[in-house]
């Protein structure tokens, strides 16, 4: 079975600033995985690796088997991984609906249509014709996940998504996080947010110093464990 996303001693650099250390894992097709871990470890900048914002000196990373070779940013959305960034990006000038229907832009076939997001994102569909900034910030997540659906990805990776969230919005990510795996997606969770990872991940990566430098199974976990493990 190909991996979805596989890094194998991955190094990588913002112009002279070395940020990732040989850093290796993968996901498989339906995975939970989250990367955890302090601000300023390389968390981020393993997403941006995929995007070629990160330059990868040396090491592989692959996308569904393929080799990055100076990618660009939207070589990761054509081989089938969906990005929800840090900020959600949603475009100031289109409505909530012009919004979900730009992430339809990679032409995959699925599950994920207009239809099924607006099915699972209530609020989306109430507000389809109003513009997307006019959301609050709970809701401008969730239309950022739709967007990141509408192009039935084989693996979606949610960068800090309950940054700025109230608790109550934290666990409808978490639901629907379960709701896509479902699916058959997988997920690559970048997250601070323990109960959020613990709720929403198979098996956690721990990030330290741009390297991961201990990885294991949810399964019987509990936070104090997580934390345990970041307090590194």
């Amino acid at each position: 079975m190909t991996a979805c996303i596989r890094f194998d001693d991955v190094h990588a650099y913002y112009g002279g600033a070395h940020i990732l250390h040989g850093v290796s894992f993968a996901i498989e097709p339906g995975e939970r995985v989250a990367l955890i871990g302090r601000n300023g470890v390389g968390k981020t900048t393993v997403v941006n690796s995929l995007l070629g914002i990160a330059r990868i000196g040396s090491g592989v990373a692959r996308i569904a088997g393929r080799a990055l070779k100076n990618p660009r940013t939207f070589t990761a959305a054509q081989l089938g991984i969906a990005i929800v960034p840090q900020g959600r990006m949603i475009v100031p000038n289109l409505t909530i609906e012009e919004n979900l229907i730009l992430g339809a832009a990679p032409g995959r076939k699925g599950y994920w249509t207009l239809e099924t997001i607006l099915a699972l994102f209530p609020i989306l569909k109430e507000r389809a014709r109003s513009p997307g900034t006019a959301l609050s910030g709970g809701q401008q997540q969730m239309l950022a996940l739709g967007r990141a659906l509408m192009g039935n990805p084989t693996c979606l990776v949610l960068d800090e998504p309950s940054e700025g969230l109230a608790p109550v919005i934290v666990d409808d990510v978490a639901d629907i996080a379960a709701k896509v795996a479902a699916q058959g997606t997988a997920i690559l969770l970048i997250e601070q947010n323990l109960s959020l990872v613990r709720r929403a991940a198979d098996r956690f990566g721990v990030m330290a110093k741009g390297r991961i430098v201990s990885e294991g199974s949810m399964a019987g976990l509990d936070i104090a464990a997580l934390h345990a493990h970041i307090a590194i």
